[in-house]
């Protein structure tokens, strides 16, 4: 096997259930891979890969086969056009005008779109997100909206080496997740954890993460979005 199979193999094998027993989605998150690494990960078992770039989606959408084809990067407005009707989930949904465009895109091309509310949990200004105190109430503002369907959470922890702290940030939003979930059934993600912190995330009730470098190995340099 290769090493992208073997990588593949070992983290899926290594992903347990959540502490409340709920299976845990394995994004495989594809920035700056090329189609052949993609489809050997879905290949070798991988059922979800996530998208940081509008101009990569658009370029691979055609050419990939046998996965969720999901959004968790940073999205602007002007290339929300590219990704209505084409993804199963779009994460990153972290402001208002955001919000406006994809509504309206869903509903003038009459779908609706799965959306997770980003939560900024540690309130850093490097990162987008709604802020925790309001998260809730704008997930069931969202929601009501005809071309969107909230499916839940995400949130990145800060870098930090307290492990107590960022434990409890986990908790925080699992918090806010079954609160949402208990007035919305069709809610299903918290999606917290990527390559250096998952097994964190989904100890203290993540059901969702996305992992790129331990799985396809260092990222390759860097190239502009266009």
């Amino acid at each position: 096997m290769s090493e992208i199979t073997n990588r593949v193999k070992e983290v899926l094998s290594s992903v347990p259930q959540n502490k409340y027993g709920e299976k845990v989605t394995l994004v495989a998150a594809v920035k700056f891979r090329t189609v052949e690494e993609i489809q050997e990960a879905i290949d070798a078992g991988i059922e979800a890969i996530g998208d940081n770039h509008v101009q990569e989606f658009k370029e691979k959408f055609d050419s990939i086969r046998g996965a969720s084809r999901q959004f968790i990067g940073h999205l602007q407005t002007n290339k929300v056009k590219y990704l209505i009707g084409k993804t199963d989930l779009i994460q990153s949904l972290d402001r208002m005008e955001l919000v406006e465009e994809l509504d309206k895109r869903s509903v003038r091309a009459g779908v609706v779109t799965n959306v997770l509310v980003q939560v900024n949990i540690g309130c850093e200004e490097s990162k987008g997100g709604f802020e925790y105190g309001e998260a809730l109430e704008r997930a069931r503002e969202i929601h009501a909206r005809a071309g969107l369907n909230v499916k839940g959470f995400m949130a990145m922890l800060p870098i930090s080496d307290d492990e107590g702290y960022l434990s409890s940030l986990v908790e925080k939003m699992r918090s806010l997740y079954d609160a949402y979930r208990e007035e919305n059934g069709s809610a299903e993600y918290l999606s917290m954890g990527m390559s250096g912190d998952w097994k964190l995330c989904v100890e203290h009730g993540s059901n969702m993460i996305r992992i790129g470098t331990a799985l396809f190995g260092a990222r390759p340099v860097a190239k502009k979005d266009g």
